[in-house]
């Protein structure tokens, strides 16, 4: 078995005891291993990390390395509202397990590890100033699903990075209609006039990092750091844990699928 991020248990004598009753399992496919946080040999081999070469502001993976200021050419011709994104991970297999099982399968003790995967893909550390800002849910979609994933992502981030958190400072005072089926101008449409700042004096000259499960086509942190930014954000990091990459290596399956991320986020 191999660990991403092994916590162990904090039990003492009991562990054992705890173990053989409720055995640690794989987050993503829930086979048995000998570890908290740890995936089985089979996931953790088609885990698809995020490493340089990317693009210094997106974060997305570039064929050459071009040195640590390079942009993608998206960047360069359309320069996002936020300074820069970064992810954890590549979207699909055991990746999209995770993502799933937090988002519905209510298995909310997956944002731990989550969490550290993030902090790790931000260099190990958040800015010194950094306020922790969750991309909201719409008020009618968090009654139904019970609990906004981004949020329970950034409350473990806080925990582990002691960063500030502000898990209220974004409303999503719009609900938006599915993103099925829709592209990246579409969704861009999709979200205009979707979300606003609770009070500007909260995040106002702050370091924001806006944090969510999967960056998607981008537009839902387009627009998220737009509002940031014109409410004195001094600057606006996005966080997540995958990021969805168009590809034709059935692999990682690329995109996902459509309705997958029906909530009009990412």
């Amino acid at each position: 078995m191999l660990a991403l991020s092994p916590t162990g248990r904090r039990f003492g004598w009991l562990a054992p005891a705890i173990d053989l009753v409720l055995p640690p399992r794989c987050p993503a496919c829930r086979v048995i291993v000998d570890g908290d946080d740890r995936f089985c040999a089979d996931c953790f081999a088609q885990l698809a990390f995020i490493t340089a070469p990317v693009c210094a502001c997106c974060g997305v993976p570039l064929p050459h390395d071009g040195g640590p200021d390079t942009q993608c050419g998206g960047c360069l011709a359309t320069p996002p509202r936020f300074t820069t994104a970064r992810s954890a991970f590549i979207y699909g297999g055991p990746v999209r397990s995770v993502v799933l099982g937090l988002k519905h399968g209510d298995r909310q003790h997956l944002a731990g590890l989550m969490a550290r995967a993030m902090l790790r893909a931000a260099g190990g550390a958040l800015p010194a100033d950094a306020l922790l800002v969750p991309v909201p849910l719409h008020r009618w979609r968090l009654w139904r699903r019970g609990h906004n994933q981004a949020a329970t992502i950034a409350r473990a981030l806080a925990r582990i990075s002691g960063a500030a958190l502000a898990v209220d400072a974004l409303l999503r005072v719009k609900p938006t209609p599915s993103t099925r089926g829709l592209g990246r101008t579409a969704r861009q449409r999709n979200v205009v006039g979707a979300f606003r700042v609770r009070a500007a004096e909260q995040v106002k000259g702050r370091d924001v990092v806006l944090v969510d499960d999967v960056f998607t086509t981008g537009a839902t942190v387009e627009a998220c750091a737009g509002v940031l930014r014109r409410a004195g954000a001094r600057h606006v990091h996005v966080l997540t844990f995958a990021r969805a990459i168009a590809s034709s290596d059935a692999k990682w399956g690329g995109a996902p699928p459509d309705g997958e991320f029906s909530d009009g986020q990412g």
